[in-house]
């Protein structure tokens, strides 16, 4: 018998999984059972590499190399996706665009915004409709066909990354332009969750500081601040953020819905600082 956690026997699509967090959570999934689409933009190689530890899992793997900044992009992916799998269940939209490393920390705040807009919010948005909506109607005709899942939980799952700091916002020009991109994807979330109910669960998590690339270079103000702001004092790993998408991902949160949970360690506020 399977345990509440178990994902066996269900397909995955995570999004930006070529590393970090998004790498992260394709492992966690393939660890409870799952086998795993690794979505990437433009690492080829990196994905690969993520399906190949899902893989060592003993799990299937595919990657799907897409831009997401392409117009045309979410429609090329969902349709890759269900060409893989046309049972899939569980999608985890991960990507975002990086606006804080190499040549891009350049650019100016108008076109950070520009493409955090891109990526995290059409694109996103884009994904979450067309996959969620494919999941529904599969569901929606599975209830009509047999009485004996008539009155389960939703059988599909969706999960965002919003931002810990939108709840409070973060003074700085990252602190304005993460707080509106991943507001919106919050909100965002917790509509759709209306619209895909009850066939579909849709929920958001939004970590707080979290060791990714960045944090490891980071200077050594970065490292004090997130230290002490989560009580914990640590930064978070990807792992934790993983931990939560794959319970959401689970039958153990079959009555999880339309939530934005934190993971921080629990925030410590202090006063308010520019960050830029």
């Amino acid at each position: 018998m399977n345990s509440p956690s178990s994902l066996t026997g269900r397909s995955a699509v995570v999004t930006g999984a070529s590393s970090g967090i998004g790498r992260a959570i394709a492992i966690q999934l393939a660890r409870q059972g799952a086998d795993v689409l690794v979505h990437a933009g433009r690492r080829r190689e990196a994905a690969e590499e993520t399906a190949r530890e899902v893989r060592q899992l003993g799990r299937e793997a595919e990657t799907a190399i897409v831009d997401l900044a392409d117009p045309d992009a979410a429609v090329r992916l969902v349709d890759d996706a269900w060409n893989w799998r046309d049972d899939l269940s569980i999608w985890v939209n991960n990507a975002g665009a990086d606006v804080l490393t190499g040549e891009s920390a350049e650019w100016s705040f108008e076109k950070k915004l520009d493409r955090l807009y891109q990526i995290d919010v059409r694109a996103g948005m884009q994904l979450a409709r067309l996959a969620g909506h494919r999941m529904a109607e599969r569901s929606a005709a599975q209830r009509t066909s047999d009485s004996a899942v008539r009155n389960t939980s939703a059988t599909g799952s969706i999960t965002t990354i919003s931002w810990d700091q939108v709840e409070h916002g973060m003074a700085g020009d990252s602190g304005e332009m993460f707080a509106a991109i991943k507001g919106a994807v919050a909100a965002f979330s917790r509509s759709l969750a209306r619209t895909l109910a009850p066939h579909v669960r849709v929920n958001s998590v939004a970590p707080g500081w979290i060791k990714t690339a960045w944090g490891n270079d980071a200077p050594e103000y970065w490292r004090v601040r997130a230290e002490s702001e989560s009580l914990l004092q640590r930064w978070g790993e990807p792992e934790d953020v993983a931990g939560l998408v794959g319970f959401l991902a689970s039958p153990s949160a079959g009555f999880v819905n339309a939530q934005t949970i934190q993971v921080n360690g629990g925030f410590r506020h202090h006063t308010d600082r520019a960050t830029d």
